[in-house]
């Protein structure tokens, strides 16, 4: 993880400082270890095991409230058209998308 943070702060010029821990694990030794912060999810639309895209949706859509952080498997063509489809629906519904740091720090 270092050295993937190293090749993202020398390409971008920003440090890293959020991680999504894999499958949600995290132990707090790890945030001195690597000085991030972890950022988990509360809605798992479970993309990871189903290609049908309205089903995707509806796990998200029906989930969503106010601060909800959704999980989403970029590595999935149906994962990708199903966060189109989602970002369109909760717009739709007055949701505003934001950056973790507004999240989690305003």
């Amino acid at each position: 993880m270092i050295q993937t943070n190293e090749v993202i702060e020398g390409l971008t010029g920003q440090e890293v400082q959020y991680v999504r821990p894999p499958y949600g694990t995290w132990d707090k030794k790890f945030e001195k270890e690597l000085n991030m912060f972890p950022v988990l999810w509360t809605i798992d639309p479970l993309d990871w095991c189903s290609d049908n895209v309205a089903c995707i949706v509806q796990n998200v859509t029906s989930k969503a409230e106010e601060n909800s952080i959704i999980l989403m498997h970029d590595e999935y063509k149906s994962t990708v058209t199903a966060a189109f489809q989602i970002i369109d629906e909760l717009m739709e519904q007055g949701y505003e998308f934001v950056t973790v740091d507004e999240l989690l720090f305003d």
